[in-house]
């Protein structure tokens, strides 16, 4: 799971006093108007400071009950399995086996990350990069989870093709706004991801929004009728993905 914001002081508090650390989160706490909750952004601070040493790790080197980025190649995906909570809510969940030059482990996917097997094309020989993933001992041996705070990108994957284009226009009652989730660019920096639904009459359109639009768009109620502009078509495989970046002008219909 995602370290807390007192884990996360023992990383600086040899340059920080806890004064000083509380001080600084409370400060980029209203800054991300509550967008993130006080541990995500203790772990942005973290990162800020230079004190943050997610890097990508080699399978081998991989412990229980710690977060890695890890990079690895499909070897099999199992099918996914529903089950009942004991709160009586669905579930679903998917394990995939994924290795390295160095060795091999299982990635398991919850809930709503179950649909990116077919949402994102993965199959046996594709390339993954999980990022902020959570590490366990499972039934199989150890495990690396995509939690709440975790992201899954495919780095690469045989006979994907892909052609951009934008569209002028969006519009639609949004229905559905997931939770945020950070992580980190290549570059180092975090980045933010969230996904919308919007249907217009019987029609729904599920969007992607980065960075800033991600910000924009907690201002906006469900049910309130939207406006996008510019938004990226991606055709993959004969699939559409909508995305809303920094060309995206978002606004109230």
């Amino acid at each position: 799971m995602q370290q807390s914001k007192n884990q996360l002081y023992e990383l600086v508090k040899d340059i920080k006093t806890k004064k000083e650390f509380e001080k600084e989160i409370q400060k980029r706490y209203l800054h991300y108007d509550s967008l993130f909750d006080e541990d995500t952004v203790a772990l942005m601070y973290i990162d800020e400071l230079g004190k943050n040493n997610q890097s990508i790790t080699n399978i081998a080197d991989i412990k229980a009950g710690s977060e890695y980025a890890i990079i690895g190649t499909v070897k099999n995906i199992y099918e996914p399995r529903t089950f009942t909570r004991k709160n009586g809510s669905a579930g679903k969940v998917v394990n995939i086996d994924i290795q390295d030059s160095t060795g091999n482990c299982r990635l398991v996917l919850w809930d709503n990350d179950v649909d990116q097997i077919t949402d994102k094309n993965i199959k046996k020989g594709t390339t993954l990069k999980c990022i902020n993933g959570y590490t366990k001992d499972g039934y199989s041996g150890l495990e690396i989870n995509l939690g709440r705070w975790g992201m899954l990108e495919v780095l690469s994957n045989e006979n994907i093709e892909y052609q951009d284009n934008t569209t002028d226009e969006i519009k639609g009652i949004l229905v559905q706004k997931d939770e945020t989730k950070p992580f980190f660019k290549d570059t180092g920096e975090f980045g933010f991801v969230t996904t919308i639904v919007i249907q217009n009459n019987t029609e729904k359109k599920q969007i992607t929004l980065w960075d800033e639009k991600v910000k924009e768009v907690q201002k906006y109620n469900i049910g309130d009728q939207l406006v996008l502009q510019n938004i990226t078509v991606k055709q993959r495989n004969g699939k559409t993905e909508l995305h809303a970046n920094g060309a995206c002008i978002l606004h109230k219909s």
